[in-house]
């Protein structure tokens, strides 16, 4: 291998995309590579004395092809302290990188890296690599000279499988995400604009069924007197004032 060219052992992955080629993390509007973010722990001293030394032949070569035959005073060295500040916006790298060295490695999507297990094998399960794994890295630190920003890259060759790690990042499974007991409810008073839920079905009254009218024993029929009919008097005949005697009806009385 070139002297800017190595393998380290035991590195761990982050932000891991060795299968198909996507924009960086970091600049959506980039071009298409593989790649992924390497993290040496500080405790393998050999690793980062490997790292220094290739670094060193990337700059010798660099200052021969790239920037007119002398070091930069400001390059740019592609490896950072994983418990000090990002580069890009100084604010803290995540949990992850504290008390490792971290880099990004990259390759171009006519170059795919290689993924192989322990025995050199390809890897064609893609979810066997995933943001936390372990293994052995194969990258080239390369010398840059890009509209006038100079410094040192990272070239991706290839990814051996190691071991598993506790996957990096909020990864959920689909039972996890959309099961029963996971079920969130709605957030009061949120909208999305131009979007109008359906009116919730409003559901049928219950049934009720008709009440029957009580059933009354029936009551025996009402036994009625006969309709009396009124007494029949005997004709009285009218009484003679003078002589106070009934006067037969027909018949004339006295004084009138």
């Amino acid at each position: 291998m070139n002297a800017n060219t190595l393998t380290i052992g035991e590195a761990r992955l982050s932000y891991c995309n060795l299968f198909q080629p996507k924009p960086p993390f970091n600049n959506p509007q980039g071009d298409p590579k593989y790649s992924t973010t390497v993290l040496v722990p500080k405790t393998n001293l050999a690793a980062k004395a490997a790292i220094d030394s290739a670094i060193n032949a990337a700059i010798s070569t660099g200052i021969s092809s790239k920037w007119d035959g002398k070091k930069p005073a400001m390059l740019a060295i592609c490896v950072h302290d994983g418990d000090g500040p990002r580069p890009s916006d100084g604010e803290p790298f995540g949990p992850e990188c504290k008390g490792c060295w971290v880099f990004t490695a990259s390759c171009k999507p006519d170059r795919p890296p290689f993924v192989v297990d322990a025995n050199v094998q390809p890897i064609l399960q893609q979810s066997e690599i995933y943001s936390g794994v372990f293994g052995n890295v194969n990258i080239s630190f390369f010398p840059y000279n890009n509209g006038g920003k100079k410094g040192i890259g990272c070239g991706l060759n290839g990814f051996q499988k190691a071991r598993d790690g506790e996957p990096l990042g909020n990864s959920v499974s689909a039972a996890e995400a959309f099961g029963a007991t996971a079920a969130m409810p709605a957030t009061p008073g949120y909208a999305v604009p131009g979007y109008a839920p359906a009116p919730a079905p409003v559901p049928a009254p219950a049934y009720t069924p008709p009440v029957a009218a009580p059933a009354y024993p029936q009551q025996p029929p009402v036994a009625y007197p006969p309709q009396q009919t009124a007494p029949v008097y005997p004709q009285q005949w009218p009484v003679d004032p003078i002589t106070g005697q009934p006067v037969p009806n027909g018949m004339p009385v006295m004084g009138m």
